[in-house]
């Protein structure tokens, strides 16, 4: 058993396509391997800023041989026929088998085929993968007609130490590499993977990027706590600067007082973004006045003079955002309203101006079902929410809308509660983004998420597939967590209506009420993901979904809730396996006599005790379902179902539902059907699963 080294160096591959091209070297070259025939022991891949790497360990030195057997013609079959079989096996005719099959007897080829070398199969499977290699964005360089991310360099590829033979455009694979680019340049020749890594770490490479990570965070938490500060996390900015060094140094800078007036965030993003800076905190999590930089360098004199040069650069880019902040400042957040007249929102749903302006009435009409939030404020945050897209700052930093908002607000002397719906309006964003909970704020961002979601709906521009561009699940989602987590009582389907109204004459060409019935199916594909995550039954969401009159999530959920706890006693199991019976006999009696059960059961014609029974016991049943259901109390609801168990379990024991007389017959199928209808005022039993 041998080992398989592959080293693909080239030019800086962006940081943020890294990781996928090791997963996909490794998938790739292992397929192909295994398609050839070839096991192995385990495979692994690495990649740094130059260079790809893939080791797989095990290997036989050739694959298995295989035996391929062929029927070919009836013996006695013409020549003609004859001569192309034995072409194409590349066999003489005394060399096939005469075998009898029971329908005649044919001619057979066995063909042994001794196992492929893996040097040639390593070969022809790696120089495939290159040419197929999936990358976001390649390119030709040179006269060359192959593409990879960036120029390549050299290509080092060995099995059990010797060269395999790849070749890739101008590049031929050989058994040498490279170190760090200023501090070990030198070509070294390699034997097998572990001289490799050792030969690699001398010159000042860290090949796996788990250390290197590892390295930079720990290096940082130290640096920062050294200065008396900690490190503010930033896992994505962690992942990038892994991609961007290969042998990580951190460095700590400081930066000039005359900025620290300048909002934190504006700093924080500015570091980040354009010098791909860490930043660190106070005790009070406010922002310290260092940054941390990752070098890619050794530095003799500990660095003093490559964090004199960020420090220069750093003084230019924050001396930008200064300048932003002091411009945006001269002007009022209410003068840059007009500009958004000349901002696009969509092209078939107007401007941004149009869409504030639905979005100031759709808040104000929210407060009727926000505790605590006042109207005028709720129109006035809502109007104000998108007015920062007009200023420098966020032209510059486009993360920062609405956070530059809530400054700007607070400068002009507006209403603190409204600045933070301002900054607040977009959350939450994602699954781990904290859902507001200020009165102001939840109504600008439900109104924000409803006019998009109405609007891109009523022009059939809904998500399909994987497609979402307009990331409308996530304003679902996000619609559905500020409901939920809020506790608010919202009728949804009537609040798509209004929203639809909204839009000027001419500019929906779509039924209100479908739009709305649409949203709300949508809302519930959203829910049952969004309650998957925590552990709710989907089918118990259809059950209650599937009543169709059911659009104020808090109530559903409490429905459900409710549900499940009543599934899971043993009144409701059994109340449902009893519920399926009934049905079942009902849909095939209806089918058999083409006629419908629903309908009033007849008291005379009750015969048995049992039936008589259950029939007194279903009126105060529903009169108790209609009561606790009218007083939202879900729990008394199953509760009053759970009665029904008990005259149930004895009416299938004891009464033949489909009697010989006619009348009997049909009474008792309505009585089944009443257990159905007393059910249905819960919850549709026939989604539940299980």
């Amino acid at each position: 058993m041998a080992e398989l080294l592959l080293e693909i160096f080239s030019e800086e591959i962006p940081a943020r396509m890294q990781a996928r091209a090791a997963d996909d070297l490794l998938r790739m070259v292992t397929e192909g391997l295994g398609k050839n025939g070839l096991t192995f022991d385990g495979a692994k891949s690495y990649v740094t800023p130059r260079r790809l790497v893939l080791v797989v360990e095990g290997l036989p030195v050739a694959g298995p041989d295989v035996s391929e057997e062929k029927r070919g013609p009836r013996v006695g079959a013409p020549e003609q026929a004859m001569a192309g079989f034995l072409s194409s096996t590349g066999m003489s005719l005394d060399q096939l088998e005469k075998r009898d099959t029971g329908k005649g007897e044919f001619y057979f080829a066995v063909i042994n085929k001794k196992g492929r070398p893996t040097v040639e199969a390593a070969r022809d499977v790696i120089e495939a993968a290159m040419a197929d290699f999936p990358w976001p964005k390649s390119q030709r360089w040179g006269a060359n007609s192959v593409r990879w991310v960036r120029p390549l360099q050299s290509i080092l590829c060995l099995f059990a130490g010797e060269v395999v033979p790849v070749s890739f455009g101008p590049i031929s694979a050989g058994n040498t590499s490279r170190g760090h680019r200023f501090l070990a340049p030198a070509e070294f020749t390699v034997k097998d993977f572990a001289d490799y890594a050792t030969k690699l770490a001398a010159a000042k490479v860290t090949l796996d990027p788990v250390e290197r990570r590892h390295s930079i965070l720990r290096q940082a938490e130290e640096a920062a706590a050294r200065e008396g500060f900690t490190l503010r996390a930033d896992d994505g900015l962690l992942a990038e600067v892994t991609g961007l060094v290969e042998l990580p140094n951190v460095l700590v800078g400081t930066i000039d007082d005359k900025f620290m007036a300048v909002p934190q965030e504006v700093l924080i993003t500015s570091m980040r973004s354009h010098q791909k800076y860490f930043s660190a905190l106070k005790a009070d999590g406010s922002l310290a006045p260092r940054f941390l930089v990752v070098s890619n360098m050794e530095a003799s004199d500990d660095g003093r003079a490559i964090v004199a040069g960020n420090q220069r650069v750093l003084r230019a880019r924050l001396s930008d955002a200064a300048f932003f902040w002091d411009t945006d400042r001269k002007a009022r957040l209410d003068s840059r309203l007009p500009k958004l007249a000349e901002r696009l929102f969509y092209a078939r749903l107007g401007t941004m101006a149009e869409k504030v302006e639905r979005m100031a009435t759709l808040a104000r009409h929210l407060t009727a079902f926000v505790e605590a939030a006042h109207a005028d404020d709720a129109e006035r945050a809502a109007r104000l929410a998108k007015a920062d897209l007009s200023t420098e700052m966020v032209g510059e930093f486009p993360e920062l809308q609405g956070i530059m908002g809530r400054y700007y607000a607070l400068n002009d002397g507006e209403k603190p509660e409204v600045a933070d719906a301002i900054a607040g309006h977009y959350a939450p964003q994602g699954p781990s983004d904290a859902v507001p909970t200020a009165p102001l704020t939840i109504c600008a961002a439900l109104a924000d998420k409803i006019d998009s979601l109405v609007g891109f709906f009523a022009i059939d521009e809904k998500p399909t597939g994987s497609k979402d561009p307009f990331a409308l699940r996530r304003a679902a989602l996000g619609v559905i967590r500020l409901v939920v987590e809020n506790n608010l009582r919202l009728p949804l389907f009537t609040l798509f209506q209004f929203a639809h109204s909204l839009y000027p004459a001419g500019v929906l060409n779509s039924d209100p009420k479908m739009v709305a019935n649409d949203l709300l199916d949508f809302f519930a594909d959203r829910l049952k993901v969004h309650l998957k995550e925590k552990g709710v039954r989907h089918d118990l969401v259809n059950a209650v979904f599937a009543l169709g009159d059911e659009d104020d999530l808090v109530r559903l959920l409490a429905r459900v809730d409710a549900l499940a706890q009543f599934l899971s006693s043993d009144d409701g199991a059994n109340l449902l396996i009893a519920y399926r019976r009934a049905a079942n006999i009902v849909k095939i009696e209806e089918k058999k006599d083409g006629a419908s059960f629903a309908g009033p059961v007849d008291q005379s014609k009750l015969d048995q005790a049992e039936e008589k029974a259950l029939a007194q016991a279903l009126a105060p049943v529903r009169d108790s379902l209609a009561h606790a259901l009218k007083a939202e109390n879900f729990a008394d609801a199953m509760a009053a179902l759970a009665r029904l168990r008990q005259p149930v379990d004895q009416f299938f024991d004891k009464v033949t539902v489909n009697a010989d007389v006619a009348d009997l017959r049909v009474n008792r199928l309505k009585l089944l059907s009443e257990i159905g209808a007393a059910m249905g005022e819960v919850a549709d039993f026939a989604k539940v699963e299980g």
